[in-house]
C-alpha cells in the first residue's frame, strides 16, 4: 500500500444500492461490447473444433452472417455488388482451408461453380446458427450501422438444401436503454 492511500474507510467506500431500480444509468463500463466479444469469441471456438476439416460432423451445419462492408472483410469483388450489406454463408460438406485465428476466420468456398476465399472478423459476425442442434447467436449492429439492414438472398454457395426451423437455444443480447 502507498502511503499516501489511505485505505478505504466506510466513509470514503463508494455508496452501493442495496436493491435494484428502475432506473437505468449509463455505466462507464462497456458491458454490452464485452458480452459481444466474448460470444463472438464462441464463434472462434466452435469453427476451431471443425479447423482442418472439409465438412461438418454428423448433421451440424453453420449458417454464418456478416456485414461485407464491415474492416476486414475480405470477399471477392462480385460478392460485394451481389450482397452490399450482408451476407450469410454456410458450412456443411463443400468448404476448405479453413482457417481460425483469434479476430478472423478465412474459409473457401464456391458460388456458382466459383471457388472464393473469405476473410470475416468475428466482429463483422452479425448471426451464427447451427440449425442441426437448434443453437443460435445473434450479435447487435453497432450504433453506426443501426438502421435497419436491407432485405438480402442467402449466399448461393454451392450447398444441399437444407430445410431450418427456428430453435429454442437462440441467445440474443440487446443492451438498448430503458425509456
Amino acid at each position: 500500500m502507498q502511503a499516501d492511500s489511505p485505505p478505504l474507510t466506510r466513509e470514503r467506500r463508494p455508496s452501493i444500492p442495496s436493491t435494484m431500480s428502475d432506473d437505468v444509468r449509463d455505466s462507464l463500463i462497456p458491458y454490452d461490447e464485452i458480452v459481444q466479444d466474448a460470444l463472438r469469441a464462441v464463434v472462434g471456438r466452435v469453427l476451431s473444433q471443425v479447423e482442418g476439416y472439409d465438412s461438418l460432423p454428423g448433421e451440424h451445419h453453420f449458417y454464418i452472417t456478416f456485414k461485407t462492408q464491415a474492416p476486414g472483410v475480405d470477399i471477392p469483388a462480385h460478392l460485394i455488388a451481389k450482397f452490399p450489406d450482408e451476407m450469410t454463408i454456410v458450412l456443411q460438406n463443400r468448404f476448405w482451408d479453413l482457417t481460425v485465428a483469434e479476430d478472423h476466420f478465412s474459409v473457401g468456398l464456391s458460388f456458382n461453380q466459383t471457388p472464393s476465399t473469405l476473410v470475416v472478423p468475428y466482429a463483422a459476425i452479425t448471426a451464427f446458427v447451427d440449425p442441426s442442434v437448434d443453437f443460435g447467436l445473434q450479435f447487435q449492429v453497432s450504433d453506426d450501422d443501426a438502421a435497419e439492414p436491407e432485405p438480402h438472398d442467402e449466399a448461393d454457395n454451392d450447398r444441399p438444401e437444407v430445410s431450418t426451423e427456428d430453435g429454442s437455444n437462440v441467445v440474443t443480447v440487446d443492451f438498448g436503454k430503458r425509456k
